[in-house]
């Protein structure tokens, strides 16, 4: 996985890459079962800016926020994932419930949040502000969510085991 790098080796890229003047954006989450509102969520937070970094949950981190059962498939196998778009330049792995220590650590010009949120219910938005970035909600209207499909599955299911 060439675009994945623990926070302090991503830190010491991040600081290169500023100096040359490029704007950094900062996305989130936890990318349990990747769907088109993700897509589009990367893809219009890209376009804020010169380099898109990716932070992704740890395997316990989603636990603690989804739930047992989850996350569906292992942190590396879903940082390889998120690292396989055209869109994400650089992908790190964090462990806590909001990604305010990768905020201070990287100081992103924007950090990027999906459309489930505004920018005034974004958990880290005065991180953000006092690092002198923005916040920006991107990807449109939310139109799936990872829980949404994980109960369709389910009881797509149900009926062909009930039949």
């Amino acid at each position: 996985m060439k675009k994945y790098y623990a926070l302090p080796n991503l830190t010491k890229i991040i600081k290169k890459l500023k100096k040359k003047n490029k704007k950094i954006v900062l996305a989130n989450g936890c990318f349990d079962l990747i769907h088109v509102g993700h897509i589009r969520y990367l893809k219009e937070a890209k376009d804020l800016g010169d380099i898109l970094v990716v932070a992704l949950n740890n395997d316990s981190s989603v636990r603690s926020l989804k739930g047992p059962g989850r996350p569906l498939m292992p942190e590396l196998d879903r940082a390889e994932l998120i690292g396989s778009f055209s869109c994400v330049d650089y992908v790190t792995i964090f462990s806590e419930k909001d990604v305010n220590h990768v905020v201070k650590a990287l100081q992103p010009d924007f950090h990027a949040k999906g459309s489930d949120y505004t920018v005034d219910s974004v958990p880290e938005k005065e991180t953000v502000k006092r690092h002198g970035g923005k916040t920006a909600i991107t990807g449109g209207p939310k139109i799936r969510s990872t829980s949404e499909i994980i109960d369709s599955i389910s009881r797509m299911f149900q009926k062909k085991l009930n039949k």
